[in-house]
């Protein structure tokens, strides 16, 4: 065991029956982080703690604020005040209103009970088996290291170019201290990769939750661009899958070892 954790909240392709979505089905499959829990799946090999959404993001959306709900997703108002963040306004909230190119996700609004039920089984559930992770890392090495890991569809940057191959979020230094940003930013260039911070994803709710580095908890979002490894439009891996998940369980290695010199060299300075 080691101070890392490694998260991927929206890989979940597990529909539940509850889910009764009115637009095709590959209009949400194609909003998954398509099969990176695969990619990642050697992290526990490195020491780290995985937790995984089964729970498809398009359901509920565990890397969303609770209350960032679409009041126009609601049949009824919601109990309590609102938080829709400008995603939420384009219907992409907590519960999301519109599928991939704006494909409606129901055919009526959803009764506030829906929602709270899917607040209650999975988002509460993962955010406490995430906070107990990180707890544990705490309690045992004094600080923790969350991984928050998506993918990202191949598009352009805010500069109008070509997006990275990887891109950190610890938005604009909030969440992460700039050291082990550094190190993973370093460890991908020297494999080969183009990393961007920042640009175009900084990082939302895990991040900015989880990342506290004043109390030695530090979150990194890790965006994978999916060219990387698979098809977008047929939702199939290709010949980069096999690279990508070897650096991705390289990285993880590293990353333990060196937060475990530095928890070694912190000791012996005491």
């Amino acid at each position: 065991m080691t101070p890392l954790v490694i998260d991927s909240p929206h890989s979940g392709r597990d529909y539940p029956p509850d889910f009764d979505y009115g637009c095709p089905l590959l209009s949400l499959r194609q909003t998954e982080d398509f099969l990176v829990d695969e990619l990642i799946d050697g992290a526990t090999k490195a020491g780290a703690t995985v937790i995984l959404a089964r729970f498809p993001r398009s359901y509920i959306d565990v890397n969303r604020a609770e209350n960032d709900i679409d009041p126009d997703l609601l049949a009824e108002p919601w109990p309590s005040p609102l938080a829709p963040s400008p995603h939420t306004r384009q219907g992409l909230g907590l519960v999301r209103r519109l599928g991939l190119s704006g494909v409606p996700v129901y055919a009526a609004p959803l009764d506030p009970a829906q929602i709270m039920r899917r607040i209650e089984v999975c988002y509460r559930p993962y955010h406490a088996a995430l906070q107990a992770a990180i707890d544990e890392r705490c309690r045992l090495f004094g600080a923790s290291f969350l991984i928050d890991m998506h993918s990202m569809p191949d598009g352009k940057n805010h500069m109008g170019g070509r997006r990275a191959d990887f891109v950190l979020g610890d938005r604009n230094g909030e969440s992460c201290v700039a050291h082990l940003t550094h190190v993973v930013g370093d460890s991908l260039q020297d494999m080969g990769y183009s990393v961007a911070l920042n640009d175009p994803y900084s990082g939302v709710e895990i991040a900015r939750r989880y990342g506290q580095p004043q109390h030695n908890r530090n979150a990194l979002q890790l965006e994978i661009n999916r060219r990387l490894y698979m098809d977008e439009t047929r939702l199939e891996k290709h010949e980069g899958f096999a690279r990508v998940r070897r650096d991705l369980t390289r990285l993880f290695e590293s990353l333990s070892s060196a937060l475990m010199e530095d928890r070694d060299n912190q000791l012996a300075a005491e």
